[in-house]
């Protein structure tokens, strides 16, 4: 029986009897498609993958059924989609976080994020926004590093935990920047670090575009540059980390990805991407998600298979060398 408290159904009506599995290949699908967020309801995941599974859900006459898992900074809920039924009646959603920077902060997860889940399209992606309380003394990057210089150590900066990518975004900044020694510390969660860095208790933060705008406009954040390699449309004003002064070709990016369990059948990848960027493609949806700063994408399962290769190496390094290890 399904948790009402976990699910959430975009209807559609059901055929009266299933196909039989050559018919499914072709069909597919012919039931509900249980899509695993292993955050909770209502993060940015959540609020990005539900338009796009109800938009899907119009095309393929079938319920996605959304079934949250969070827990472990997306572990818990990866694990579930990593193990389950390779017939295409679960799909797995997750974050650059989820799938590509716990590999390399865990000394051992319970899956293979390159042996146990198959690729199969990048939905969207948004940058992070460097912000600051308003009273520290710097007006870009170029201000920070300098500043950084002069006092090794006493400069703070909060992330909602260890090893996250808000963290690791900070220390991959402070590489970049000539190895910048700044204190970090952890919050149970992104609307608390932006308190207290409002509240002054902290200095600087990475945050998502779509956090941070609000704060931004009022005046309580300070924005020292986006983390892209060009302006945001939904904030033209704030200069790019690189334009501002800051290192070369800085980016924090997160993307929102959906893979499956290894062993799906190849009928299924290709049937649920189509359906997946033919949904990105509606001018209602795409309007949607650019209005909040996030940038539809809908890469192809190798395109995809790629980033998230590239991202596997470039957050090895950045965990190399920071010495981040979580147990």
């Amino acid at each position: 029986m399904l948790n009402k408290n976990n699910f959430v159904y975009f209807a559609c009506c059901l055929p009266p009897v299933f196909a039989s599995s050559p018919a499914q290949a072709q069909t597919y699908p012919v039931k509900p498609v249980r899509v695993i967020v292993p955050f909770p309801a209502g993060g940015g995941l959540d609020l990005i993958v539900r338009p796009v599974m109800q938009k899907m859900s119009e095309g393929t006459k079938q319920p996605y059924v959304m079934d949250y898992r969070g827990g472990a900074n997306g572990i818990v809920g990866m694990d579930v989609g990593a193990k389950a039924a390779p017939d295409g009646y679960t799909l797995i959603t997750s974050t650059t976080g989820s799938h590509t920077i716990n590999p390399n902060v865990h000394a051992k997860l319970p899956f293979d994020v390159t042996r146990d889940l198959l690729p199969i399209t990048n939905f969207a992606e948004a940058p992070f926004v460097l912000v600051c309380h308003p009273s520290l003394a710097v007006r870009n990057p170029r201000e920070l590093v300098a500043l950084a210089r002069s006092r090794p150590g006493e400069l703070n900066y909060g992330s909602p935990g260890m090893g996250g990518i808000n963290h690791l975004g900070m220390e991959l900044f402070a590489q970049r920047a000539g190895g910048l020694r700044l204190l970090h510390i952890t919050f149970k969660g992104s609307a608390p670090l932006l308190i207290d860095v409002m509240g002054g208790h902290v200095m600087l933060a990475f945050d998502s575009i779509q956090a941070t705008s609000p704060h931004i406009k009022t005046g309580k954040l300070r924005p020292l540059g986006i983390a892209d390699q060009k302006r945001s449309p939904v904030a033209p004003d704030i200069p790019t980390i690189t334009e501002a002064g800051g290192p070369a070709g800085y980016e924090l990016i997160s993307w929102y990805g959906l893979s499956a369990p290894r062993g799906t059948p190849a009928a299924v990848i290709t049937r649920t991407h189509a359906e997946a960027a033919k949904a990105l493609k509606d001018n209602l949806l795409r309007e949607r998600l650019i209005s909040t700063g996030v940038s539809p994408v809908g890469s192809t399962p190798d395109e995809f298979g790629a980033v998230i290769k590239a991202d596997l190496a470039k957050w090895a390094n950045v965990v190399r060398a920071a010495g981040v290890k979580v147990q």
